[in-house]
């Protein structure tokens, strides 16, 4: 059997984890690569020296990653980003693959928020875009995130418009309405299982 690997992403707010999360409940595999690369830089030793070496002493406190520390050093300056994705996303990369051979599924979803920002649309079978208007994804990331209106914007205005992306996209999940979104994935979900 050939495991179908499908890309789930979005914006920023746009809910691509509510949209994974009732993929789980179809008992749909799901690995979340924006939080495997969060674990990563907090237990791989390799990774907490290579960020250390770049970024300086101030990037673990009591042994967790700052994120705060790294968010303002990155913040308008694309190249250190670069750098940073450079020593995260290869062992992110390769986490997943040991992840993918214990999957036994039709399919599994690999969940990133930069599928297309870093030119990745080529590694999948097929890519769920998952978009929401603007208004409903800055209130979601507020009341998650706790962030002001204006770093939403900025992070926003760093990721590629959804005009750029849906037609990169395979399938697209309008998450305006949770109801109606769940009928979407639904949907999705059934022709993936074919």
């Amino acid at each position: 059997m050939n495991l179908k690997i499908i890309g789930i992403t979005g914006g920023i707010g746009s809910g691509k984890t509510t949209i994974a999360k009732i993929f789980e409940s179809y008992q749909i595999p799901v690995y979340y690569a924006d939080f495997e690369a969060k674990a990563l830089m907090n237990r791989s030793k390799i990774i907490r020296r290579k960020l250390t070496a770049l970024l300086g002493d101030e990037t673990y406190i009591n042994g967790k990653i700052n994120r705060k520390y790294i968010a303002s050093k990155v913040f308008n300056n694309d190249e250190l980003l670069k750098r940073i994705n450079a020593i995260v996303h290869p062992k992110v990369g390769q986490h997943f693959k040991r992840w993918l051979k214990k999957q036994d599924s039709t399919f599994v979803l690999k969940e990133s928020a930069i599928i297309f920002e870093n030119n990745l649309q080529d590694n999948y079978d097929a890519i769920i875009l998952v978009v929401a208007n603007k208004e409903n994804r800055i209130e979601r990331v507020v009341k998650r995130d706790g962030l002001s209106k204006q770093q939403i914007l900025s992070i926003i205005n760093n990721q590629l418009s959804e005009e750029e992306k849906i037609p990169l996209a395979t399938y697209i999940i309008n998450n305006n309405s949770l109801l109606e979104a769940e009928h979407q994935t639904r949907n999705i979900y059934k022709e993936l299982m074919k």
